[in-house]
């Protein structure tokens, strides 16, 4: 009614104001069903194979392994691997072959006896100058009994020889030493040749006489040419007359 007091409540003092409602607690995210069960392992199975995927190739011993049973598997086909190892090697073989035969070459060539008036067409003898010798030049300044030296067959220094009538003699004489190639002088008192190097000692025709010179000096058959009056040389391929032995400068 208007004016009235509000009582307390039975049984006991006063109160304070009243407290709203509890509200309901809401529903899990998961209900506990079978549903929610299949959707939580779906769920983590996603989430397992997105980290997977970040996860690096693996690497070492068995990639190697792996690798190596490839190899090791017989099969018809060559390997691309295999056959570039291949042909790099014949490559390497090849290049490291040539550069060492290159260097051989000389270290054994100095060793063999030198060869001298032998092998090719017949050549101009050359003078110390480079010059092409005329017989008639040559005669002028180089009496009877001289040896003198010009450039013959390979490059090697050979005698010509002035007979006691003023005329060339029919032959050469290359002037290497067969022992180890050193350039045999003339001696002119002793009318022989004397190698400096080691003794060996040849005569007038150029024979060895004395060791340790395995053999001869090389001959050359000498001609001028009735056109130029130039002295040529040719190679002496017939039989040594100062031995009756076949040529061993062939």
């Amino acid at each position: 009614a208007p004016g009235a007091v509000a009582l307390p409540a039975a049984g006991g003092g006063a109160r304070g104001p009243a407290r709203p409602p509890r509200r309901p607690s809401p529903p899990p995210p998961f209900p506990p069903s079978a549903d929610g069960a299949m959707f939580r392992t779906v769920t983590l199975a996603l989430a397992l194979a997105s980290a997977a995927a970040f996860v690096p190739a693996a690497r070492g011993p068995v990639a190697r392994s792996r690798a190596a049973v490839t190899m090791a598997t017989p099969s018809d086909e060559v390997p691309i691997d295999m056959t570039r190892r291949t042909i790099m090697n014949a490559v390497l073989f090849s290049g490291v072959g040539a550069a060492a035969l290159g260097a051989l070459v000389p270290y054994v060539a100095f060793f063999v006896p030198a060869g001298g008036g032998g092998g090719g067409a017949g050549l101009v003898a050359k003078d110390a100058l480079g010059n092409d010798v005329k017989e008639a030049d040559w005669l002028a300044t180089h009496g009877p009994g001289s040896y003198a030296l010009v450039q013959g067959f390979k490059g090697d220094a050979t005698y010509l020889i002035v007979r006691d009538d003023k005329t060339l003699e029919n032959y050469a004489l290359n002037a290497i030493c067969t022992h180890l190639g050193c350039v045999v002088p003339w001696n002119a008192a002793e009318k022989k040749f004397k190698c400096p190097c080691h003794g060996s000692q040849y005569d007038a025709t150029g024979k060895v006489i004395r060791g340790p010179a395995p053999l001869s000096l090389a001959l050359a058959h000498r001609e001028t040419n009735p056109d130029n009056g130039k002295v040529t040389l040719n190679p002496w391929t017939e039989t040594d007359f100062r031995t009756g032995d076949a040529p061993w400068w062939k």
